[in-house]
């Protein structure tokens, strides 16, 4: 018994790294083995073994606390895992930033010989998929048909005959939208059934699934949840010319469907469980919305519109097959580009309402005078969410339950727009301070093609309203605005310590601060001077911070938007206070930021 007792081990167990698991081994065994292992030293028997458990056991206990992290959503650290937390909370991973913009088109069209102006036959319409690329090498495609016979086009005469001064060509200027990336495919076999088949894409990168169809011909339709039933097809408007409307959307039910899931570079294609030789997934309205079972009566019955179907397979799984995917691949970084720097075309796609009777070379001389100009920069949010910023936008997601009530449920809804209508850096929603309804002020910023702030164009605008407008409170009214962006720098004064060279010091924390202020802050959030104080300190070398101070900057290539500083202090000096439509951002951290030593 007494032995029993003489074996009892006191474990430690905040003991789990390394260095302490092997002390409390070497202590066990100088304890109760004193007379069986004497020697410890580095190159023996015994420290070998001590060192092996060691290890053993901090791997384990990296492993389980790894494990344990990231299976809470706060706690994660590997970006799938937290977009894999955030699909179970409802929100939707839109994969790599697209950016949209609008470009002016100019093509040449020969004189009508019997009319003034230009020969309505050789007015062609540039349709949808072409293809232009920017002086870096950055891809756009045009996203809509481009009609140069609209009557709002531009037409001048640009080419005249020498002798009788009368025009022979014409020169007319439309404009188109485009988005940035281009579209490819990709052909994948698939074998005998399985549920719930789950494919990837080769490619990265991926913006959004154009297409994917079968090699029977069956087309798969792109849906929000597996449990859809019903999308919204486009379909050619007839009345177009009257109505000035291209589309007409028809509510479409589906039997194949998929949902895209975008990871972290990669991109899956996830189909239901529904066998295409048993699986009967068109369900009637009427068995759903009545649904009775020979009872003379009914009880109140819920009924989603997108969901006709009761049954459990969520759709036709494709089977012995093979699928052609086309899809819109972005570009890799940067997709913004400044003013007039897309002007090459790739690929031009023409169609002529009756190409009968005309000449061949005449139509490639219209077709090769093409020509695209961007006029405005076509900017967006070039860069992807950090962990941070993805867990706040999960956080955000799950209270939202797609409806937009409170100013939180906008923010994140502008966020979760898909980012094939275009995306934005930092969104602040503001209730109106002049207004006695409920109109809300919505201020919204992008990136330039340098990655600096800069006010989101038009198209992104439009396609943010048409997305709000979805989930948004009927007596809601919304203002989309821009925000000032503020430009200041820092000025600060440190004290290195004795043993250190007083220039590395200086380096080494105007480096901690670029690296600090890299990225911008959100809208109307103040910026804290205690942080740069706290920052510094922590530079290796650093002694004391002996003074900090902020300085506008509204030189030719910054801002034109200036802040008082002094004004707009706290009364403790600590932070400074920034308007709820205002954003402050350090544009030229390379320049702004400069420090002295003492």
């Amino acid at each position: 018994m007494a032995d029993d007792q003489k074996k009892i081990l006191p474990i430690d167990y905040t003991h789990r790294e390394f260095s302490t698991i092997r002390e409390d081994l070497m202590g066990i065994a100088e304890r109760f083995y004193p007379d069986t292992f004497q020697d410890f030293s580095e190159a023996s028997f015994g420290s070998l073994m001590l060192d092996a458990v060691a290890y053993v056991g901090d791997q384990l206990s990296f492993y389980l606390d790894y494990n344990v992290n990231e299976t809470f959503l706060d706690t994660a650290f590997q970006y799938n895992n937290i977009i894999r937390h955030g699909r179970i909370l409802g929100y939707k991973n839109q994969g790599r930033p697209s950016t949209y913009g609008q470009v002016a088109l100019y093509i040449l069209v020969p004189a009508s010989s019997v009319a003034l102006g230009p020969d309505d036959d050789y007015i062609p319409i540039l349709r949808r998929g072409s293809r232009f690329t920017s002086q870096s090498g950055l891809n756009f495609v045009l996203t809509d048909n481009v009609d140069f016979a609209a009557p709002q086009n531009e037409t001048v005469a640009a080419r005249t005959d020498a002798a009788t001064g009368a025009p022979t060509f014409y020169a007319i200027k439309a404009f188109g939208n485009v988005v940035s990336g281009y579209f490819s495919q990709q052909q994948i076999e698939v074998g005998v059934f399985e549920r719930f088949r789950r494919v990837g894409i080769a490619a990265s990168n991926i913006s959004e699934i154009i297409s994917i169809v079968d090699s029977e011909g069956n087309e798969y339709f792109e849906v929000d949840y597996l449990a859809q039933d019903i999308v919204f097809k486009e379909l050619a408007n007839n009345n177009y010319k009257n109505d000035n409307t291209p589309s007409i959307i028809k509510p479409y039910l589906v039997s194949r469907k998929f949902v895209v899931q975008h990871e972290r570079g990669k991109t899956f294609i996830q189909f239901g469980s529904g066998n295409p030789n048993k699986s009967n997934v068109v369900a009637s309205p009427q068995e759903v919305a009545i649904d009775v079972f020979g009872k003379s009566y009914t009880t109140d019955k819920t009924f989603d519109p997108t969901r006709l179907s009761n049954n459990q397979n969520y759709g036709i799984v494709p089977t012995n097959t093979t699928l052609t995917i086309i899809y819109r691949t972005t570009n890799p970084s940067n997709s913004n580009v400044g003013v007039g720097a897309l002007n090459t075309v790739s690929t031009r796609l023409f169609d002529y309402k009756n190409r009968t009777g005309l000449v061949g070379s005449t139509i490639k001389t219209v077709n090769d005078s093409l020509e695209v100009n961007n006029e405005t920069q076509i900017v967006g949010n070039v860069t992807m969410p950090n962990s941070s910023e993805l867990k706040q936008r999960i956080f955000d997601t799950f209270p939202t339950q797609n409806r937009a009530v409170t100013q939180a449920d906008y923010e994140n809804l502008a966020y979760r727009m898909p980012l094939k209508f275009g995306s934005i850096k930092r969104v602040s929603v503001q209730r109106d301070p002049n207004s006695q309804k409920r109109n809300l002020n919505m201020y919204v910023v992008s990136e330039d093609e340098f990655g600096k702030l800069t006010a989101t164009n038009s198209t992104i605008k439009n396609n943010l309203k048409t997305w709000l407008n979805h989930y948004r409170m009927l007596s809601d009214t919304i203002d989309i605005l821009d925000p000032f962006i503020l430009n200041i720098g820092i000025e600060f004064i440190i004290t290195p310590k004795t043993s250190t060279n007083k220039f590395v010091a200086l380096d080494n924390a105007v480096q901690a601060l670029r690296d600090r202020y890299g990225t911008a802050p959100y809208i109307g959030e103040r910026f804290s001077i205690t942080d740069i104080y706290a920052a510094l300190k922590e530079v290796p070398g650093v002694l004391d911070v002996v003074k900090v101070k902020l300085v506008p900057k509204t030189s030719a290539v910054h801002s034109q938007a200036a802040i008082d500083i002094n004004s707009n202090l706290s009364p403790d000096g600590t932070y400074l206070v920034i308007p709820k439509n205002a954003i402050v951002e350090i544009r030229y951290p390379e320049t702004d930021i400069q420090g002295k030593v003492r």
